[in-house]
């Protein structure tokens, strides 16, 4: 097939980008809808169910810098590939479980095959974009990963109703090795970090030394480990908070789960364009804000009496916490080297992607234990706040993250 006109290749490659990152989180929150069936037939507890979440998130947290590196070296159109054939390969794989061990493996897997998506395609947007471009379309990106979320309780709750969780699985997974295909045929490879610009000796140099030795990734990455610990926790046990906590049945969860999502979409959608807009050069007063807006509405929506307030203040989190997604990730594509935005990426993220490891099983572990979710919200408000105290020691003026190329 003809390469696509420049133009073209970036439209069309944004928007798929966009679908897939939707796809990968129908996929993922299908766990979450299903726990209570899988709970009850696997005889499982609540600390059981939030190690099954977990081993997800260990999967994806271990190809976050990998997948980036991959794609750095070898261009992003084969690593997004084949991380999209993979994950929607053990979807399916997850309909076939026996027990706890098989389906710990499962996921685990599963998680691994998905991990390297998210660098790769945050490279592939340094590879279809410009410089200036690459902030807001990174986290007009990212907003696809709310999206996601909003549209999967839509899809999956009735598919479950319908088909059972174990077809469930099987119909989302078949979807998204078709979608591969898509992928392949229609978007051209652009190349490797040598064949966008980057000079032959700015290409052999050791990009992940540079990378672990600045002080502002690993500051981004704990900042993005708290918020993720809210984002990680909340999306994990929100369903089975409403189920058991708060009366709901399966289809008012499916209603009403969506809601916060639609802000989340909003704020990661123009995040990148209020950075460098109204806080170039100080970026860390965002997320200093923005967590501690998210630790206020945290509190309050676990406080609240009513439903209706419950989901108001659940949205306000995802709206701010959002905020921090998008500057987190677009900060790397605004100051890293072409050929390190995919090990940047996939550095910071691996912050995000490992709270999805700690956070549900910690909440499933306190959950078990106490009975009830008190210590579990607790325990997520303490994060922010640990987001708040590291964002404050973010150097305020433009950070120096690499060498320029010579």
């Amino acid at each position: 097939m003809p390469a696509l006109p420049k133009r073209n290749t970036g439209v069309v490659g944004f928007v798929l980008l966009y679908l897939a990152f939707c796809i990968s989180y129908i996929d993922r929150a299908a766990i979450s809808l299903a726990l209570a069936q899988i709970g009850k037939d696997f005889d499982l507890q609540a600390a059981d169910l939030g190690i099954v979440i977990s081993a997800f998130f260990l999967g994806y947290a271990v190809m976050q810098v990998p997948g980036g590196w991959l794609s750095d070296r070898f261009g992003s159109k084969y690593v997004v590939i084949i991380t999209i054939a993979m994950w929607s390969l053990f979807t399916a794989f997850t309909s076939i479980a026996w027990s706890l061990g098989s389906l710990l493996a499962i996921r685990f897997i599963f998680g691994i095959a998905e991990g390297g998506f998210p660098p790769a395609s945050i490279r592939a947007v340094a590879e279809l974009f410009k410089r200036d471009s690459r902030p807001k379309m990174s986290a007009l990106l990212l907003s696809s990963n709310y999206a996601g979320s909003m549209i999967a309780p839509l899809i999956m709750a009735p598919l479950i109703l319908w088909l059972g969780w174990r077809h469930a699985f099987n119909a989302i997974g078949f979807a998204g090795i078709l979608f591969a295909l898509v992928y392949f045929v229609v978007v051209p490879h652009i190349g490797r970090a040598a064949d966008t610009g980057v000079t032959k000796s700015t290409a052999s140099r050791t990009p992940m030394r540079e990378l672990m030795k600045n002080p502002l990734l690993w500051q981004l990455m704990v900042v993005w480990f708290g918020l993720s610990c809210v984002n990680k926790g909340l999306d994990s046990w929100m369903p089975l908070y409403l189920l058991q906590q708060r009366g709901l049945d399966l289809k008012a969860v499916g209603m009403l789960t969506p809601i916060p999502f639609v802000l989340a979409t909003i704020a990661t959608a123009i995040g990148g364009w209020v950075m460098t807009t109204f806080f170039d050069e100080r970026e860390k007063y965002l997320l200093i804000g923005s967590s501690a807006l998210t630790g206020v509405f945290l509190y309050a929506m676990y406080k609240s009496e009513t439903i209706t307030a419950l989901i108001v203040y659940q949205s306000l989190v995802y709206f701010f916490k959002s905020f921090v997604l998008a500057s987190v990730i677009a900060l790397p594509t605004k100051l890293l080297r072409d050929d390190q935005i995919g090990s940047g990426v996939g550095m910071v993220n691996l912050g995000g992607q490992s709270a999805g490891f700690v956070a549900p099983a910690v909440m499933g572990f306190i959950v078990s234990g106490t009975g009830s979710f008190d210590a579990a919200f607790g325990f997520l408000i303490v994060m922010t706040a640990m987001s708040v105290v590291v964002a404050s020691t973010i150097g305020t003026t433009r950070p120096r993250l690499v060498s320029s190329p010579a």
